[in-house]
């Protein structure tokens, strides 16, 4: 760790930017993975931006875009960097290759005129040819020493150099000038299928070239940049960074003369909207209703969806008093929706407890409707309802197939089956459960009660008993033994609606009903109750208490009443946000949890540490990296070392949805849909809104000339 708290990464470490004790061999169907476009299909919903032709977009303007927080580092490779510095990357740096509305990887023209491996026996060779214009802003013309600063700082080879991630870069053994000054010829040690992984962003060597440059140099400022904006300042006191059109810039001139990203708090947004603030900024559903709502009420708006509300409690109420008072201020704004490149899931704990079996977690994966699951958070959106097929991939992206067959659907008698088999007996005798001290064990888990998590236990209620059974709890105490490493931040592990360490954009999802402490289970409930050597079948499903998680709190509210159905109760806990990922997700202490993943183009590099099996470390201690469920198989880890060395596409996708029907087999978590995106912006705003895969042309932005029509925007299905 560093004298400022950062930490350092193992070399090979990947953070993605969010028990492996089996019962005997998985049996799985349907192994081979298909690679035909078929399969990938289309992705659910495309980008929402109000497109619009260069020559309709006005010359000049500033857009004000709302963002989480102002970045504490510049620096993408470093373990604190968030979507805001992302999105200034995206915007300053080149990258080699950028993301089409398919989620797939495409070269950057304005950087790369062509990159293709040259040669693959004895070593894999690639050779970049750069844009002949492209310089950075001090006049220097991109080259291979600036390909090389980054190989060196991000190989892992100088621990000097606090890196959060270098997989890709581990495998590079040099990196030279080929025949002229605009060609770079990088040799790989070991073959690598995710090459086009690399250098996206690229920082020039000023920045590579040293550790302290890299440590500490660009964390504020970066002083030369090479994309079609510039950094001007970044001001943590009036939490604001301001990007300005960069004059050497060679591609397509910006539009806009400025681009200003305001911190604001997700529930201040509409707020700061209204009152002309911002023009641009991802909203929560009660603020896109009241968008809507306003809308409507001026003549100008059209409803999310036909004319339902959307549900929650209060929502439409909260809309209708909102209005008098911002109807005019929001009157000029419409909301832009698509979904998010991000699936939320159901993660089961299978380091211990009854979750350890495999048969649990298959039986309380096939007790879930995951469409309705789907339905309640994005059908009142509008958007289209469908079930994850896939850990590694989102419908659309090459690597796409549903693979959820390799665990079966949704199956009542199939859950009971499996429940049984593992000893698991409706209605069986239950010792009377003492009131739980401190350092007991409790049914299904070890740990402190939920009463000791922030808050107390206000919201805490047990699903499947009534009020007479509130003393059973299920948690889990971190073994000293199991810890993940405390510099992958909670951020790149997404909770719905909020952003808990900034490293994400923050999102809603349609607000629900969430029953209070003290709601009794439905009639006749506990007497159906599984139970085995005198402990019910309780699981701890540990929920974030924050506004923006309606969300989550709706999804966990059915699932518990779908696993009533089988015999399983939950014990439902809220805790703080700020404790959800640190002190309940990565450290271990839930049953059953609701987070989320960012979708990658590159998942044999960027889902491995995702789905590795834990491996104990040299102190004894237990590496899960970023596996928090700790469920991972050595055929699966197999799977994913052979995709990254494949050089063959076809071949490489097959591996992929081979380990992805492990991964489903495994039923360490499930895949439940794909998250909403939803964004405001002024009706004038174009080639701005909810991207969805696609990679934003910064170039593009801007607002429409007087009289102008932005092209038709796509639907949700499109």
């Amino acid at each position: 760790m560093s004298h400022d708290g950062r930490l350092r990464t193992r070399p090979g470490a990947v953070v993605r930017s969010v028990a492996f004790l089996t019962a005997g061999v998985l049996a799985v169907p349907l192994l081979t993975g298909c690679t035909s476009e078929d399969e990938a299909g289309r992705p659910l919903a495309g980008p929402d931006i109000a497109p619009a032709a260069r020559d309709l977009v006005a010359d000049g303007g500033t857009l004000r875009w709302a963002v989480d927080d102002v970045p504490e580092t510049l620096n993408t490779f470093q373990s604190d960097a968030d979507a805001a510095t992302n999105r200034i990357a995206q915007a300053v740096l080149p990258s080699m290759y950028r993301l089409d509305p398919n989620g797939r990887p495409q070269r950057n023209p304005d950087y790369l005129e062509s990159a293709k491996v040259v040669q693959t026996e004895p070593k894999q060779v690639v050779l970049y040819k750069l844009a002949q214009q492209a310089v950075w802003s001090d006049g220097r013309e991109i080259g291979a020493a600036d390909f090389a600063a980054q190989w060196r700082a991000l190989s892992g080879k100088d621990t000097a150099y606090w890196t959060a991630r270098n997989s890709g870069y581990d495998r590079i053994e040099k990196i030279e000038r080929g025949a002229n000054d605009l060609e770079v010829k990088v040799t790989f040690a070991r073959p690598y299928a995710d090459w086009q992984s690399l250098f996206s962003p690229l920082y020039p060597k000023d920045v590579m070239g040293t550790p302290d440059a890299f440590n500490d140099g660009a964390r504020r400022t970066l002083k030369v940049t090479a994309g079609p904006f510039a950094l001007k300042a970044v001001d943590h006191k009036n939490n604001q960074v301001s990007l300005v059109r960069n004059p050497r810039w060679w591609g397509q001139p910006a539009k806009l003369s400025e681009i200003d990203l305001l911190a604001v708090p997700l529930d201040k947004r509409a707020a700061a909207l209204a009152d002309g603030t911002i023009d641009l900024a991802e909203i929560d559903p009660s603020a896109a209703q009241r968008i809507d709502l306003a809308g409507r009420a001026n003549g100008t708006g059209t409803p999310l969806q036909g004319s339902t509300p959307l549900p929650g409690p209060g929502g439409g109420r909260v809309a209708a008093k909102a209005l008098p008072r911002e109807a005019e201020g929001l009157g000029g704004l419409e909301v832009r929706k698509s979904l998010e490149p991000v699936y939320t899931q159901l993660a089961l704990n299978g380091a211990e407890g009854p979750l350890a079996d495999e048969r649990v977690r298959r039986a309380v994966a096939r007790a879930l409707d995951r469409k309705a699951l789907a339905e309640a958070v994005l059908k009142p959106l509008g958007l289209p309802a469908v079930p994850v097929g896939s850990h590694l991939a989102l419908s659309g992206q090459a690597a796409y197939a549903d693979n959820s067959g390799s665990l079966g659907g949704e199956d009542t008698a199939e859950a009971q089956a499996l429940l049984a088999d593992a000893g698991w007996v409706r209605g069986g005798p239950v010792k009377e459960q003492k009131k739980q001290q401190k350092g007991e064990k409790a049914a299904g888990a070890e740990g402190r009660g939920s009463d000791e998590s922030e808050g107390g236990d206000d919201g805490t209620y047990i699903v499947g008993e009534d009020d007479n059974g509130g003393d059973s709890k299920s948690g889990h105490d971190k073994d000293p033994k199991d810890h993940t490493k405390k510099h992958e931040k909670a951020g790149t592990h997404l909770a719905d609606g909020k952003q808990y360490a900034g490293q994400q954009p923050q999102q809603g999802g349609a607000p629900g009903a969430y029953a209070p402490k003290g709601t009794a289970a439905p009639a006749g409930a506990a007497a159906g109750l599984l139970a085995k050597d005198g402990k019910p079948l309780t699981l701890r499903f540990v929920l974030p208490s924050g506004p923006g998680s309606q969300a989550l709190r709706t999804v966990a509210d059915r699932i518990s009443s779908m696993l009533l159905r089988v015999g399983i109760s939950t014990r439902i806990t809220k805790v703080s946000d700020e404790s959800y990922f640190k002190d309940h997700i990565a450290s271990g202490q839930f049953d059953l949890a609701l987070y989320s993943w960012p979708a990658s183009a590159f998942p044999a590099t960027d889902a491995r540490p995702i789905y590795a099996k834990p491996v104990p470390a040299a102190d004894g201690s237990l590496d899960v990296e970023q596996n928090y469920t700790r469920v991972g198989t050595d055929q699966v880890d197999h799977l994913f070392d052979q995709a990254a060395a494949t050089l063959d596409g076809d071949e490489n996708l097959s591996l992929i949805r081979k380990a992805d029907s492990r991964i489903w087999a495994a039923a360490g978590s499930i895949p439940l849909y794909q998250r909403p995106q939803l964004t405001a912006a002024r009706k004038n705003v174009v080639n701005a809104g909810s991207f969805g895969f696609q990679t934003p042309l910064y170039q593009d932005m801007g607002f429409l000339k007087k009289g102008a029509k932005p092209s038709a925007r796509a639907s949700a299905d499109d």
